[in-house]
């Protein structure tokens, strides 16, 4: 339930790692491990998870993952943090998760628009609605390299406008489309009710620093929602917390922070397979937390899922090169 301390905590800005898919080599859920990376988060300073997401490998509703994987969070994570459930649509689809995250406990919906294909934006946009009387919303703008779409100014404003939207994850990985979003919630007037969650894994630490002024109202990115945010976490929960600090107060933002935003970027790259249309980019994440003991394998349950020739090597190198942003 996302009580009133829980909207404040969302609203002023939190690390909110998307949960990756422990497996054992066989592909089979893992559960003691999936419980142990829950924690990990938490224990690294995490304000919240999300669960059932594109990192936690959509392919979970084929093997009838979805609502074990979800119980097994909120379990572990017990009644405190905020729980985002990732659900899929179609819209019958999306009701049906959203109704097993509401009976698990959780907060919020992250609405994932590419079940819905080419359905009419209008179709989207009822759907969200209804799943928004189940749970809140967290509004999802998924890079079109996976979600196959783009939305624009005009589809947000509407999406802005629904009764229990809470929180939009903007994450097209396209700077004009990130200020469409910003802009649709601006001129709604809903700017104090909707928190901005960056989902721009190639452009983290500025997306956070940035105040956008329109038309005299100034927005700022206040957190993020990120499958880069489920490798070195407790990395990213101090550079969220030096990213706010100076967005609250309006300190001028060092050099070398704007330095470790590219950093963070290059590694995002190596991590996420940019060089191979992001092809790799679960089975870079559970790569990573593999190398860390987090996971025992980077395994993931389609056997299509995995490293990029070459992807090891880049791994390797940005490891060697960011310590700062791989602690």
């Amino acid at each position: 339930m996302l009580t009133d301390d829980k909207r404040r905590r969302l609203r002023e800005g939190m690390v909110i790692p998307a949960h990756p898919l422990a497996l054992h080599e066989d592909r089979t859920l893992d559960p003691k491990r999936q419980r142990a990376l829950t924690r990990h988060y938490l224990d690294c300073g995490a304000g919240g998870i999300a669960v059932g997401v594109h990192t936690t490998q959509f392919e979970i509703r084929d093997h009838g993952l979805y609502e074990p994987v979800l119980r097994l969070a909120a379990e572990e994570a017990g009644p405190d943090p905020i729980l985002v459930a990732g659900v899929l649509g179609p819209t019958p689809s999306a009701l049906a998760e959203a109704r097993i995250a509401a009976d698990l406990g959780y907060d919020l919906a992250l609405v994932a628009t590419p079940g819905w294909g080419t359905a009419p934006e209008q179709e989207i946009l009822e759907g969200v609605a209804r799943i928004a009387e189940i749970l809140p919303v967290f509004g999802f703008y998924i890079q079109p390299a996976l979600g196959k779409r783009r939305f624009g100014y005009d589809f947000w404003r509407r999406y802005a406008q629904i009764p229990g939207v809470e929180a939009i994850k903007i994450a097209p990985f396209d700077r004009y489309a990130t200020i469409d979003v910003i802009r649709a919630v601006a001129d709604t007037g809903h700017a104090e009710d909707i928190a901005l969650y960056t989902g721009n894994d190639d452009n983290i630490i500025v997306d956070l620093l940035t105040p956008y002024r329109v038309n005299g109202t100034t927005l700022h990115i206040v957190g993020g929602l990120l499958g880069q945010w489920a490798i070195w976490t407790r990395a990213a929960v101090a550079l969220h917390t030096e990213a706010r600090t100076i967005a609250r107060t309006g300190a001028p933002i060092p050099a070398d922070l704007l330095t470790r935003a590219a950093e963070l970027t290059d590694a995002n790259a190596a991590a996420f397979d940019a060089a191979n249309t992001f092809a790799g980019s679960i089975a870079g994440i559970n790569e990573i937390l593999t190398r860390d003991a987090l996971l025992p394998g980077n395994w993931c349950l389609s056997e299509h899922e995995r490293l990029s020739a070459g992807q090891a090597g880049e791994i390797d190198r940005v490891i060697a090169a960011y310590p700062g942003i791989v602690g």
